[in-house]
This record gives C-alpha cells, structure tokens and sequence, in this order.
C-alpha cells in the first residue's frame, strides 16, 4: 500500500500520461468542483463490461503491478 503522498503522485502521472497535462488538471478540477458518487461513476464506467471482460482487465493490471 503507498503512503497518500505517493499515491496522490502516481495518480497524477498516470492522468498526465493518459490525458496530458491539461486535461489532466481539468479533469481534477471537476472532480473537485461537481459533487461526485465514486459508487455511481464506478457502475457507469463498466456498464458495458462483462464480468469476465472486467475481470480479465483487473488480471492484465495485476500482473503488470505484480512484477
């Protein structure tokens, strides 16, 4: 488990990396802004996933984390 200062850092290179900078800073300033159900954001997110499709994802990342 990372401490939150290191999460809060991998968490904004994985953003800038798959946003870029600007739309990584926009995307924390909604977040921040509008009043926000991770739990309700979660069920929309992978509403078009199956249950083997998410788990087969949640696999890939493992094993990438895992080395």
């Amino acid at each position: 488990m990372f401490t939150e200062k290191v999460l809060r850092k991998k968490g904004m290179e994985v953003l800038i990396d798959k946003l870029g900078r600007v739309e990584a800073e926009r995307f924390i300033s909604l977040i921040i802004r509008e009043p926000f159900d991770y739990t309700e954001w979660q069920r929309d997110l992978f509403d078009e996933m199956t249950v083997k499709e998410l788990s087969n994802e949640a696999m890939k990342e493992y094993k990438k984390t895992s080395k």
